[in-house]
């Protein structure tokens, strides 16, 4: 559970780090920052699935594991959602004149 926890520290961080520099994004650096933001929000999604991951074949309350992998998996979802957007965001971007 400590490193579900530690991971998913990660991923806020990664997550927070990507909106902040969308509020710093320009035509001259549009390419570098959303590939970082990109990589960030990918490696979020990551972090959730490594939390996942440990809670495979571990011996603990079964109702407790429910409920964080259900909350995990809702998470897992949204970031998800959010690089699909980011990955969108950058290609109708790059397009542009």
């Amino acid at each position: 559970m400590a490193d579900c926890i530690e991971v998913i520290g990660d991923s806020v961080d990664e997550l927070q780090q990507s909106i902040e520099e969308l509020g710093h994004i320009s035509r001259s650096n549009f390419a570098l920052t959303m590939s970082d933001i990109q990589t960030w929000v990918s490696a979020a999604l990551t972090d959730e699935d490594t939390c996942m991951d440990g809670f495979a074949g571990k011996s603990m309350n079964g109702n407790v594991k429910t409920m964080v992998r259900k909350r995990i998996v809702k998470i897992a979802h949204l970031t998800s959602n959010g690089l699909a957007l980011v990955n969108n965001y950058a290609s109708t971007q790059s397009n542009l004149p």
